[in-house]
């Protein structure tokens, strides 16, 4: 009994408490975050000059001011923050849109909600809805935005802000998994010696994903009992974009073989764009008309698809995808998704008919196939590369060195390194951006804003609304066998945008 008591008071001690509500207080933040009244009946909402009336629970007050009540732009309507701390501020406090007017009180902020008037009589923005709420209503949304600006998101405390990733300990992919971890665990250590981030130390929590899909949503719940924040560069093959929206949890990092989601934020272009890069060239630069996709495994068929359509709106005809199933395929060019190993595969069973068209592939996918390929496939290989050395400056080069000589990583396993110092930027990047007042929606939002960022290392990498893949083409190298060795014909080109 002792020590099963003992045990609960460390996990209490070690873990960080959900905001306590009172019945008061829960009933305004239904309220806030779904338009909905603490009785039967239903709220109406007033929009525009006209007044035009739709249920609150289309409009509630979180839609624009955030769940966190920060206040998020969006059709060039900046929202004000609803932290009552800084609406009770006192007379003269100057807001975004340059109004002065006194402080809120219960009362005065309750005739703003009704009838879009501020303390000192001016009229709120056409765009900000008027609610018609009863007075509990009213005072069960006052004691909630009284509280707003305590309930932060998991993994955001006073002094800390707690990451976690998902590495593999063992397996094919454990010591990819520790070159990760010494990336990110290096980047926390040199931001936490400058004084972390808002006076806040970063910590790091990792779990290991296994390898299997249950496995991984084990693990992935695992983290989110321990509140962390985000996640940053997992390696998780059968990570499932659907677990984490049930978690709430952003990544900024590889996507989800699932295709990511809103809350997916990924340096790298997505498969088919890479893909889509290499099949330009070999149309452009080599004049191949027929292309056959070709992947292995089911996993891949969705990023296969994606191929086949992007590649039709830009005026391909290309046949439909073809699974590979241990035979030779036809096509002057074959793009391929899958293992390295089916790749070798393949390459075997053309070079048995006495066949060589050109192979076209993600390096990320295939890199480790080509030391076992023959001399055969010699100057037929064409593999995409989201970055390239062509890419690398001084300060990149610098920041890189620095990470392998302090981590005791080698040239090995460059790419990965890469991949992971730039999520590791443009996380640091976004958070800087949020401010010490951070949310997950806070977060999303200030990654949507990232334009233009110089790692140092890759093409600028950059992201939008409807944007979560921060590169969107690759450069296009051609291997050399034996080897192998590797060299660019065609340098970093984005692939077109759909109207």
């Amino acid at each position: 009994m002792r020590a099963g008591l003992l045990l609960a008071l460390l996990l209490l001690c070690t873990s960080t408490q959900a905001l306590t509500l009172t019945e008061q207080e829960q009933a305004g933040q239904r309220l806030y975050r779904q338009g909905l009244s603490s009785s039967d009946a239903q709220l109406q909402a007033q929009v525009g000059p006209s007044g035009i009336r739709v249920p609150a629970s289309v409009l509630p007050c979180a839609s624009c001011h955030g769940r966190d009540g920060s206040g998020r732009p969006e059709g060039g309507v900046r929202p004000p923050s609803l932290y009552w701390q800084r609406l009770a501020l006192g007379q003269g406090e100057r807001q975004i849109n340059g109004r002065r007017y006194p402080a809120y009180t219960a009362a005065s902020l309750a005739k703003a909600i009704r009838s879009g008037v501020d303390p000192a009589g001016n009229r709120l923005d056409p765009a900000m809805p008027r609610f018609d709420l009863t007075l509990a209503d009213q005072r069960n949304l006052t004691a909630y935005l009284k509280r707003l600006a305590d309930e932060r998101d998991p993994g955001l405390e006073d002094q800390v802000l707690r990451l976690g990733t998902l590495l593999p300990e063992s397996g094919p992919l454990a010591e990819a998994g520790r070159v990760v971890r010494a990336v990110l665990e290096d980047g926390i250590e040199q931001l936490n010696r400058q004084g972390g981030l808002h006076g806040r130390r970063v910590e790091l929590q990792v779990a290991d994903p296994g390898t299997s899909a249950a496995s991984t949503s084990q693990a992935l719940a695992a983290l989110a009992q321990r509140q962390v924040f985000t996640l940053v560069a997992p390696l998780a093959p059968w990570l499932d974009s659907g677990a984490l929206a049930s978690q709430g949890l952003p990544l900024v990092g590889a996507t989800p073989l699932d295709g990511g989601g809103p809350q997916v934020f990924d340096p790298l272009p997505a498969l088919h764009e890479q893909l889509l890069s290499v099949a330009m060239h070999a149309r452009e630069g080599l004049g191949l008309q027929r292309l056959q996709v070709v992947f292995a495994g089911q996993d891949q068929a969705i990023a296969a698809g994606m191929l086949l359509e992007r590649m039709r709106q830009i005026g391909f005809n290309p046949p439909p995808a073809q699974p590979f199933e241990g035979r030779a395929v036809a096509g002057e060019g074959i793009v391929f998704l899958g293992s390295p190993r089916a790749f070798a595969e393949l390459a075997t069973a053309l070079e048995r008919e006495g066949r060589q068209p050109y192979l076209l592939a993600a390096s990320a996918q295939v890199t480790s196939a080509l030391p076992g390929l023959s001399a055969h496939w010699s100057q037929r290989l064409l593999l995409a590369y989201p970055f390239a050395p062509s890419d690398w400056r001084a300060p990149g080069r610098e920041a890189l060195q620095g990470i392998r000589q302090r981590q005791g990583l080698d040239g090995r396993q460059a790419a990965l390194q890469v991949s992971t110092l730039c999520a590791w930027q443009l996380l640091v990047e976004a958070l800087r951006q949020v401010g010490r007042d951070a949310s997950r929606e806070g977060l999303v939002a200030a990654l949507e804003q990232l334009h233009g960022v110089d790692t140092g290392l890759t093409p600028a990498l950059g992201f939008g609304p409807g944007r979560r893949q921060g590169l969107a083409g690759a450069h296009v190298v051609q291997v050399s066998l034996p080897g192998p060795g590797f060299t660019e014909v065609a340098p970093y080109r984005a692939v077109p945008e759909l109207p």
